[in-house]
């Protein structure tokens, strides 16, 4: 989930960033090339869905594949980063889209409308960062369980230990509920135990072994 911050330069937008900035203006913010050939551009968080959404549809864009959904906690109060690693199945090419989130209102709307890859991706951002996904079908915690009570494990500010002693997070693993890993669904699916028809219903008795083992 992590990504590593990397030198950037910026300059002249880019043939695939011209028509973006046409299009949308100021909602681009600005533009960066990481790692030799990575572009990065920057958009306004509040719009999107809307800029992702012409991203996918846009017939010269086609970014039809969303690959991944993370995001980066630099730290020191800096904005949480939402990543978006789209890439053009026809068109062969790679777009890094990147929202920039203030500490205090770590909220962006979900893009699971528009990628079905997005639900599970944007659930371990929310699980591991803490970041709000407005309008996300089923926004709950997937890596850690729904009783976790500690915060969200990548964090910058997430103590290396945890934020409950040993003792205490030993306590509440030996006390918690088995049924807090799995969802209501999954219960209901396992119910009692399926078992051929015509096997016993309880394993017999086996006659003691009486034999020396010395």
């Amino acid at each position: 989930m992590a990504e590593t911050e990397a030198p950037t330069r910026t300059g002249a937008a880019p043939p695939q960033i011209q028509p973006l900035a046409e299009r949308f203006g100021d909602a681009v913010l600005r533009h960066e090339v990481q790692a030799g050939d990575q572009l990065v551009v920057f958009v306004a968080a509040a719009r999107n869905v809307e800029i992702l959404r012409w991203l996918k549809e846009e017939p010269a864009q086609h970014y039809d594949l969303l690959a991944d959904v993370t995001a980066v906690d630099y730290g020191g109060g800096r904005p949480l980063q939402v990543v978006y690693q789209l890439w053009s199945i026809p068109h062969r090419r790679a777009l890094r889209v990147k929202c920039e989130l203030p500490v205090s209102a770590l909220q962006i709307d979900s893009v699971a409308p528009l990628w079905h890859t997005a639900d599970w991706l944007e659930r371990e951002v929310y699980d591991l960062f803490g970041i709000e996904f407005r309008g996300h079908p089923d926004l709950r915690r997937i890596l850690m369980p729904e009783s976790y009570a500690e915060g969200h494990p990548l964090r910058k500010d997430f103590p290396l230990r945890g934020r409950f002693s040993r003792a205490e997070q030993t306590r509440r693993a030996l006390s918690g509920d088995p049924k807090d890993h799995y969802i209501p669904l999954e219960l209901e699916i396992g119910r009692e135990p399926q078992m051929p028809e015509g096997t016993p219903a309880r394993t017999p008795e086996l006659p003691e072994d009486t034999e020396s083992h010395e």
